[in-house]
């Protein structure tokens, strides 16, 4: 059986879960993937790896939220906050005063991380390190996107690939889309932002789950236009009840497929009756608590630009997907481009929500809502080039129709 949509996201800032969920998901995700090393080092864990860790945790609890932090060079930064300068002391004894240590230590504060043994600490440095210099590389190249610090920058492509993205399901109901073009002349932009009909940026956290983010997305924006009521929908109920619909839960899904399943399910139910937990669960779906229902859904042809940027334009946000290669996860601003990503429906593995598109410095994109939450590239959002189909963004896109 293959899986579709394996997707990543990482708990940030401005996350909508309450308060009790939230806390403990932060916690339990805020760490860099574990390794078969971990295992063995946790053996080793001297009082002063104990004391480290204590020290860490209590720093980035108490640290002040004021501290900048400059992503292209963050050891370029004014530091005011002594539980900071305490917290790159302690770093620094650990890993020494080398090349990156002071932009590690205000990275690992910034995006609470804490290792557990020195050792740890010192393998997260060295992929730090490699992955700064990449988007300092990058940079120089003055190209169309740059690239910046964010809480993946401690993991490797290998780490971040095998917990956050896999194998993506032949989206076969695109081969032949049923959305109608007309004659209407279309807009040189269009931001549905601005309408007020695009909900929150959403976090995913460590849960394969970005295709329900993508169809949540969907939904909230066509309730919104509908009904003139914002609401936020359970993208639990799609991880926990939408298998029979050729979805897998953590493991990977379609929006295409989610919209079928919300359609003869009857309904989908609200965030708030449903919460998100970002695991497998059994399904509790109750209909006393559904927010909204869906008549159809309708398909953008395979890679078919000119139909997506019509219902982009005439229509309202809609449900696509790409292929993720390394490079992307640290992307900051600027429309992104890629000459290693495929466009094929076996190539693409992240779900997220076209919003809008327009024209930067002469390059026509697409503007993306993704699900890694509001601290993530442009405050929860990206650019993709348009015209090429580049890395299939048009290749799995579909909208539904609600009631």
């Amino acid at each position: 059986m293959s899986k579709s949509f394996f997707s990543i996201g990482q708990p940030s800032h401005g996350i909508s879960f309450n308060k009790t969920q939230s806390s403990s998901f932060l916690r339990h995700s805020a760490q860099p993937p574990q390794t078969s090393e971990r295992e063995e080092e946790n053996h080793m864990a001297s009082s002063t790896s104990i004391s480290l860790i204590l020290l860490l945790i209590a720093v980035v609890a108490g640290a002040s939220s004021a501290t900048t932090f400059s992503d292209e060079n963050p050891i370029r930064t004014v530091v005011s906050d002594a539980l900071l300068r305490d917290f790159e002391t302690s770093v620094l004894k650990v890993i020494g005063h080398c090349r990156h240590a002071l932009s590690f230590a205000r990275f690992a504060h910034r995006y609470g991380k804490s290792y557990e043994t020195p050792e740890e600490m010192k393998l997260r440095f060295s992929i730090f390190s490699e992955n700064l210099k990449l988007i300092k590389s990058h940079n120089k190249k003055k190209l169309s996107y740059t690239l910046g610090v964010n809480h993946f920058s401690d993991w490797t492509w290998e780490e971040f690939r095998k917990h956050r993205l896999g194998a993506a399901q032949n989206c076969s109901a695109t081969t032949r889309g049923n959305h109608k073009l007309t004659d209407e002349v279309l807009p040189n932009s269009k931001d549905w932002r601005v309408t007020g009909i695009v909900s929150p940026v959403k976090d995913q956290g460590h849960c394969g789950s970005c295709w329900t983010f993508s169809t949540t997305g969907a939904l909230e924006a066509a309730y919104k236009q509908a009904f003139g009521r914002a609401i936020s929908l359970s993208e639990q109920q799609l991880v926990d009840c939408a298998g029979a619909f050729n979805n897998f839960g953590c493991n990977g899904g379609l929006p295409s497929q989610a919209f079928e399943y919300i359609k003869y399910n009857g309904g989908l139910d609200t965030e708030e009756a449903y919460p998100y937990t970002a695991k497998d669960g059994a399904c509790k779906f109750s209909f006393e608590n559904v927010g909204v229902q869906v008549l159809d859904s309708v398909n953008i042809t395979l890679g078919a630009e000119d139909e997506l940027k019509h219902a982009v334009a005439f229509v309202r946000p809609v449900s696509v997907a790409f292929q993720v290669v390394d490079g992307f996860r640290s992307y900051k601003d600027g429309v992104y481009t890629s000459d290693t990503c495929g466009k094929t429906p076996m190539d693409v593995n992240h779900a997220v929500l076209a919003v809008g598109y327009g024209v930067e410095n002469g390059i026509p994109y697409w503007l993306i809502k993704n699900s890694w939450g509001g601290d993530w590239g442009d405050n929860g959002y990206f650019k993709m080039e348009m015209g090429k189909n580049m890395c299939g963004v048009a290749t799995c896109a579909s909208y539904p129709i609600v009631t």
